[in-house]
């Protein structure tokens, strides 16, 4: 299997390839279009601000056109990892309005905690999901934690879009999933060994 992380500037794609190394996967760093487009999965990182992500990636000419195909035409499998997550949603409210890529209807609004605790979000969180739910299969609803960095949080329109729910001084989506595309708020590369669990399910998923 071939795993094209896209490379647009933005994102920790070290440690990604790291964990995929780890689980005996080869993956590749590349904003090539031939790679992408030969590749059986992509990963969507990210690391920062949103609009910053956004200008990235239009930076690169050609490249959002090419996403887009090779996400909602050809269907490719996607990970969305973190703010890579974020940029599937419609727009973002991080420091003003951002357009994002539009593959989920969703936005991305603040982290607005309903109980006391810290913004930005930074460590090991709990996530609950259904017990027949194949992205965390294999990993304990609310037993298990994975690694978060952030301040804003996905709002998704279609409830069905959500897989993976944390609380943070309220709750907050933290994985999503429709068809091919897939993505998770935390960082599964860094988080031992329930985040190389979650990588191997998303691998051994027949789309």
């Amino acid at each position: 299997m071939t795993i094209a992380i896209i490379d647009y500037g933005m994102g920790n794609v070290r440690s990604l390839m790291n964990a995929f190394e780890y689980i005996g996967e080869d993956a590749v760093v590349t904003a090539d279009f031939d790679q992408l487009e030969a590749a059986d999965r992509l990963v969507l990182p990210g690391v920062g601000a949103f609009g910053d992500a956004m200008k990235a990636i239009d930076a690169k000419e050609g490249l959002k056109p090419v996403l887009n195909r090779l996400a909602l035409e050809v269907k490719k499998p996607v990970l969305g990892v973190c703010l890579g997550m974020q940029l599937f949603a419609r727009r973002s409210l991080e420091h003003g309005v951002h357009e994002g890529l539009g593959w989920l209807d969703a936005e991305i609004r603040p982290l607005e905690v309903q109980r006391p605790a810290k913004v930005p979000h930074v460590g090991w969180n709990a996530v609950e999901f259904a017990p027949d739910e194949w992205l965390f299969k294999g990993l304990p609803s609310g037993e298990s934690d994975y690694y978060f960095v952030h301040s804003f949080h996905m709002v998704c329109n279609d409830p069905a879009d959500v897989v993976g729910v944390c609380d943070h001084g309220g709750p907050f989506t933290a994985a999503v999933r429709r068809d091919n595309l897939v993505a998770a708020q935390f960082h599964p590369e860094k988080s031992q060994d329930n985040g190389l669990q979650l990588l191997q399910n998303w691998l051994a998923h027949e789309f």
